[in-house]
């Protein structure tokens, strides 16, 4: 068993997903939500150089 499972079954909860969707779900808004916004998350880099979080490195091996 893992930690979360763990904590999970300490309180009372289980890891599986629901059978039931949401009564209210609203699939609009998802349809929309995946036409317009996840694109924008999906897309890839700008940039295929490598980059660092130093500022020492400046993206160079």
């Amino acid at each position: 068993m893992t930690d979360v499972s763990k904590l999970l079954d300490r309180h009372g909860y289980s890891w599986q997903v629901p059978v039931r969707r949401s009564a209210a779900r609203d699939e609009e808004a998802i349809a929309r939500w995946r036409e317009e916004t996840w694109p924008l998350v999906e897309r890839p880099p700008a940039s295929s150089e490598r980059s660092s979080a130093s500022p020492t490195r400046l993206g160079r091996r």
